[in-house]
């Protein structure tokens, strides 16, 4: 049973929505997962959606699952690209790793409207502007 299993905390893994590009045309955006555990972390999954609703429609987008094998600590690693348009809706990335023998997950949300240039700090590693959650 689930209350049976051991409570891994994630602790010092964040992810991050980060803007990677501005021209006075587009903007480019990317999702990054950013270990600052003085430890790798291993056979890292996520899986990414959008859901919620637009115009009073329930709108989802596809869930995208993304693989990594090492994650260094103090380092960072590009899950994906993100779109402006999905801004608006839940962002939801479900992350599951190994550290040692021990699996930890957490679900990281960026809820609506939240991704804005008012929520935006200097995320740490990468040095670019974003908008990062964590614990």
């Amino acid at each position: 049973m689930k209350k049976d299993l051991p409570e891994n905390l994630v602790e010092d893994i964040f992810i991050a929505v980060v803007l990677e590009n501005e021209t006075p045309h587009a903007k480019s955006w990317g999702v990054y997962l950013i270990n600052l555990k003085e430890t790798a972390i291993e056979t890292i999954l996520v899986t990414s959606k959008g859901y919620g609703e637009r115009n009073g429609e329930e709108v989802k987008t596809s869930v995208l699952r993304h693989m990594i094998p090492t994650l260094e600590a103090k380092s960072f690693a590009k899950i994906e690209m993100i779109d402006e348009e999905v801004f608006g809706l839940n962002n939801e990335y479900w992350l599951s790793y190994y550290l040692g023998r021990d699996i930890f997950d957490k679900k990281f949300i960026f809820l609506p409207e939240s991704i804005v240039e008012s929520n935006f700090i200097k995320i740490p590693l990468l040095n670019m502007p974003g908008v990062m959650i964590g614990v």
